[in-house]
């Protein structure tokens, strides 16, 4: 086994060599390599543990990362000019190794990024349901874990690690390791509760509306709270399975 690290703006992460993509890395995440057959990678994702395939191509040599992108998205361009050729787009929580720091732009080892856009690795956001705001109207897509697209557990991994949570790739995993049970179904629903169906999960974002990447509206929608269960469970994907509370 090897450390690697993804270095392409967005891969698949497939069940297997050009398979359905499970879920999604995206530039910087650091990576268990386990074997390699045929051009493709069997990886483990440090962040979360997640097993899947990646092309051999997507793959390079572990280096520092000291900053993540901590804007929506960013471009990466040649020299601190915005008018200058831009050689990427990196989404939200990409992670780059900072050479030197300007009040502008920063250049990086890939290239220079408005420094508005980084934050130091240790920095953390506060509040989940502020994160998961950041990326309202992106669209949705199913195993998608960026600015790209992203679906709704995506979208809650995305948020709960910028806050310093660690967090499953799966609504399933998600459900069985995140918080404490709330209150009885139907009462005190709080800010950054999460709420799980079979196969979804959305955070609540006040007592009357949740936020959640969702096939309805193909994107991350803010829908009222109790109309959205009503929805849910007309269109026959059941009853909210947890109502669940991060301590």
């Amino acid at each position: 086994m090897s450390s690697q690290q993804i270095i392409q703006p967005v891969v698949d992460l497939l069940g297997q060599p050009d398979g359905p993509r499970e879920r999604q890395l995206i530039w910087g995440e650091q990576v268990t390599v386990e074997g390699e057959k045929g051009g493709w990678s069997q990886v483990i994702a440090a962040k979360d543990g997640y097993t899947g395939y990646v092309p051999n191509v997507a793959l390079g040599a572990p280096a520092p990362t000291t900053h993540w992108v901590s804007a929506l998205a960013t471009h990466v361009y040649t020299q601190p000019d915005f008018k200058s050729a831009d050689l990427r787009s990196l989404s939200f929580g990409s992670r780059v190794q900072v050479l030197s720091q300007g009040d502008r732009f920063t250049e990086t080892s890939e290239g220079f990024i408005p420094s508005s856009h980084l934050s130091p690795l240790e920095t953390q956001m506060t509040d989940p349901v502020a994160v998961a705001e950041v990326f309202l109207g992106t669209p949705y897509l199913w195993g998608g874990n960026s600015r790209l697209g992203i679906d709704c557990s995506g979208l809650v991994q995305a948020s709960l690690l910028a806050c310093g949570i660690p967090c499953p790739g799966d609504s399933g995993p998600q459900e069985r390791a995140l918080g404490n049970y709330a209150s009885p179904k139907g009462s005190n629903y709080l800010r950054g509760d999460l709420l799980f169906w079979k196969g979804h999960v959305a955070f609540v974002r006040d007592s009357e509306t949740l936020i959640h990447a969702n096939a309805f509206h193909m994107a991350v929608a803010v829908e009222p709270l109790q109309p959205a269960i009503d929805r849910i469970l007309a269109q026959g994907d059941g009853p909210v399975t947890a109502h669940k509370r991060l301590t």
